[in-house]
């Protein structure tokens, strides 16, 4: 059976050739501007001491099975560190452009998800299944993902990477939503 999302990805590619590229959104206008080529597929990844193994495992899963350059934001070893530094470095790479998206690990995600939605520009979703990675950008334009290294597996957790780096953003009624999550960041009530 064909996954609903390949479905509206090949629909998406089917109009674009007939009709041309959508303009870009008011959303896009808004949002930090992202290089065109090597930065539109590039991830910036971190961890602390907890994520580290879980992190490798996803860099060369990022690089290799899909292509994407990853920028390593540390840790680089298993030594105790603090989460908030190394999300907070994810973050800034995707809120200034030059990384596309971010995903951050530690020992349950939480905490860096917190620290990295800190940083204006940055929708970060913790996920923990198909539905939450996917939901994450179909619906809420997430650029950043939060993982648990205690929470999901090696395997599961590299299917949640391909996932949130290859499933568009569904626009339509999300768009407005999103806009409003924007809008609460720069202090609207």
């Amino acid at each position: 059976m064909v996954e609903e999302s390949e479905v509206r990805r090949a629909v998406r590619a089917a109009v674009d050739r007939a009709l041309g590229p959508e303009a870009p959104s008011p959303a896009a206008a808004a949002a930090p501007a992202i290089a065109s080529g090597a930065a539109s597929r590039r991830v910036a990844i971190g961890s602390d001491h907890g994520g580290y193994a879980l992190k490798e495992v996803l860099k060369r899963a990022i690089a290799e099975d899909l292509g994407w350059a990853v920028h390593d934001c540390g840790t680089h070893s298993t030594e105790a560190v603090d989460y908030p530094d190394y999300a907070a470095a994810v973050a800034r790479e995707v809120a200034s452009g030059r990384c596309a998206r971010g995903i951050v690990v530690d020992a349950a995600g939480i905490g860096s998800s917190m620290a990295a939605n800190k940083i204006p520009g940055v929708r970060c979703a913790l996920c923990h299944d198909d539905a939450t990675a996917v939901n994450a950008r179909e619906h809420n334009d997430a650029n950043v993902m939060a993982l648990g290294a205690r929470v999901v597996q090696r395997g599961l957790a590299t299917r949640l990477a391909r996932l949130f780096l290859s499933t568009p953003f569904g626009g339509g009624r999300h768009e407005r939503r999103v806009q409003k999550i924007m809008a609460l960041e720069r202090g609207a009530p």
